[in-house]
């Protein structure tokens, strides 16, 4: 089977480093869907149902393609949470989560647009916050890392000294499951050493 390019659906660096890391190269497109439009309350289904609209977004302008897209949400107490709007509400947010178990849920949606297959899943992790300071939160927050973050936190960055322990994929407390995903390739018919292989370079779409 002949080896599609890969185009990840997402302006989201930590995607883009985790993929480029995991030895795919691929063309970075990111999607304009409006995320205001899907409500659910269940954060598996979100996740998933965002995912979906956004590499079905993408998928249109990449034939003979595979196109990801994803979206993660962290489950506190029953409560979702994306990104915070501003400081202020992130300080309240880690206010709320220190001490706390949280359910990192990342949505994964791979369209094979020469197939004509779409294959959608969801990941979720659980993330024990520590007991930090409200000094800690406030110089954390200040940095500025947590404000693009789902969940108010990236554990590859200053937010891993914060996390006491994570049960489950890391990789998809990051932005996306890397297992996850090479068992959505090899259910499309690929083998994720295949990609490997591949030529050329990450661009910019």
């Amino acid at each position: 089977m002949m080896i599609p390019q890969f185009v990840l659906a997402s302006a989201s660096p930590a995607r883009r480093r985790l993929l480029e890391q995991a030895g795919l190269q691929l063309v970075v497109c990111p999607s304009q869907f409006d995320e205001a439009q899907v409500a659910c309350a269940d954060p598996a289904e979100l996740v998933s149902q965002l995912a979906e609209g956004k590499a079905q977004m993408v998928a249109p302008q990449f034939p003979q393609t595979l196109v990801l897209g994803c979206d993660s949400v962290l489950a506190i107490a029953g409560e979702i949470h994306g990104k915070p709007a501003n400081s202020q509400e992130a300080i309240a947010r880690w206010q709320q989560m220190r001490g706390a178990v949280g359910q990192l849920h990342t949505g994964h949606a791979l369209i094979d647009t020469a197939q004509q297959r779409t294959l959608v899943r969801s990941r979720m992790t659980e993330v024990q916050f520590a007991e930090v300071s409200d000094r800690q939160i406030e110089a954390y927050v200040a940095s500025g890392e947590p404000l693009n973050c789902a969940g108010c936190f990236a554990l590859e960055g200053r937010g891993g000294a914060l996390i006491e322990q994570i049960v489950g994929c890391y990789s998809n407390v990051i932005g996306l499951s890397l297992p996850l995903l090479r068992t959505m390739l090899s259910d499309l018919g690929y083998d994720v050493a295949d990609f490997w292989d591949a030529q050329g370079l990450s661009t910019q779409a």
